[in-house]
């Protein structure tokens, strides 16, 4: 059975479907949720779906802790989820290829440092896009930068703020997410 590791730092809604979907599906399974936020919501999310949970700080994320953590763990996949920090590039390279992000909106266009969660989407607001989405990208050292995986667009000139935005994004991210990580599982079978 393939083992996924989530990373979050908020509410973990994302991590929430993506554990849910592997609690239903013998391809994997949500082998950890580490988060460097102790109040994230996350947090209690990952427990009551009886994940083990890890919280490490800037330091230890940096300077190999959380490294030595995944290595005993040995994941297929890490999958960011609404994680903030910026990924350092030591875990990068010792999982080339097996890291990746969700960005909610379609990069190129709102991505890069500062453009996560509510501020992307007052941005699009701002700017009265047509439409937005999400991006499943592969990390690299640079935010927003590694190489796409999957888009998915919606229309939005029905939205009248950024939380309606918000609110169709998710909608994306929790149904596609989790069947993009399925299909990156199973091509690395």
């Amino acid at each position: 059975m393939k083992k996924i590791v989530l990373f979050a730092s908020g509410n973990g809604t994302n991590a929430e479907e993506i554990i849910k979907c592997f609690k239903k599906d013998s391809l994997g399974t949500v082998a950890a949720v580490l988060t460097n936020n102790s109040d994230a919501k996350v947090i209690d999310k990952a427990k009551k779906l009886e994940v083990n949970t890890l919280i490490f700080n800037k330091t230890e994320l940096n300077e190999g802790f959380v490294l030595d953590k995944l290595n005993i763990i040995k994941p297929d996949l890490i999958v960011l989820a609404g994680f903030l920090l910026k990924f350092p590039e030591h875990i990068i390279k010792a999982y080339p290829n097996k890291i990746i992000n969700i960005h909610p909106a379609l990069l190129p266009n709102y991505g890069g440092k500062g453009m996560y969660g509510m501020n992307v989407h007052k941005a699009i607001f701002e700017n009265k896009d047509e439409k937005t989405g999400i991006t499943i990208h592969y990390v690299t050292p640079n935010y927003d930068e590694g190489a796409i995986i999957f888009q998915k667009n919606v229309t939005i000139l029905d939205c009248i703020s950024p939380e309606e935005i918000a609110k169709k994004v998710h909608q994306l991210e929790h149904k596609h997410f989790p069947e993009v990580i399925k299909k990156l599982l199973t091509q690395n079978s």
